[in-house]
């Protein structure tokens, strides 16, 4: 289901998106997106696995007795900043930048474990897609975390950038665990197009789209716009996210030598 944003943009401070024990339940995670400005603070102390993912912006990070600054420019040119700590340690960011823009995530995972924070020196980055559907779902793919990197955490989570006309998502997909996917175009008034289960969906700028288990969810952004989108994958308790499910149909797409168009000039 498609979450627009608000019209005007995002609130200054948090705006919730999805949570626990409210709307959009079914996704088993608090999510939301904070707009921090300079000097400006924000804290989380609730009983949950934290997730805090910088999008733009410059900031402070205090949790235990720890304190970080991070940075970011852009999260189409610049790799992940990611903090990730349990439910026994409370956080508080503090806005360096006149703005910053972060998602912040939060699920149940009584698990122990020391803070981790994700950057470029332990994100995978790679292009994926070439060589194959004519290079029609060649794209930036960056992975923080899942069940092998981070067997702690109850969130499986990363970015895709798509180059402009591209597809990602395809042969179409599914999986039994809660997603969220969260929207930026370059420019700004760019679009994309998402088949979700049965339905379609119109992805702009700031959008969010909850994917319920089991519905296929391939995308692609239109031409002329690079489509940013972050990924949230909830673990189920006895069935983590370990990879996907395609439909066999479209299967044949990726098998070398397969024609698409055969009589085409």
């Amino acid at each position: 289901m498609k979450i627009k944003q608000p019209v005007g943009g995002f609130s200054k401070g948090y705006n919730g998106m999805t949570e626990i024990n409210g709307k959009f339940s079914n996704m088993l995670m608090n999510y939301g997106i904070l707009e921090l400005e300079a000097e400006k603070s924000f804290k989380f102390d609730e009983k949950l696995e934290k997730i805090v993912i910088l999008l733009s912006g410059e900031i402070e990070a205090r949790f235990g007795d720890q304190v970080v600054k991070a940075s970011r420019e852009s999260c189409f040119d610049n790799s992940i900043w990611c903090l990730n700590v349990d439910e026994n340690t409370d956080y508080e960011l503090i806005g360096i930048s006149e703005k910053s823009e972060l998602a912040l995530v939060s699920t149940q995972n009584k698990l122990a474990f020391k803070p981790h924070i994700y950057d470029p020196s332990n994100t995978t980055q790679e292009v994926r897609g070439e060589g194959t559907m004519e290079d029609a779902g060649r794209r930036i793919v960056r992975t923080s975390m899942d069940k092998k990197i981070t067997p702690h955490s109850n969130i499986m989570f990363g970015e895709d950038v798509h180059f402009p006309g591209r597809w990602a998502g395809f042969p179409s997909h599914s999986h039994n665990q809660p997603e969220i996917y969260f929207y930026k175009f370059l420019p700004e008034n760019g679009f994309g197009l998402m088949k979700l289960g049965d339905e379609g969906e119109l992805l702009e700028q700031n959008d969010t789209i909850t994917i319920d288990p089991d519905l296929v969810h391939p995308q692609v952004a239109a031409p002329g716009y690079a489509m940013y989108f972050l990924w949230i994958i909830r673990h189920l308790d006895g069935n983590p996210y370990l990879g996907p499910d395609f439909e066999e149909e479209h299967l044949w797409v990726e098998k070398p030598g397969a024609e698409y168009w055969p009589n085409k000039k």
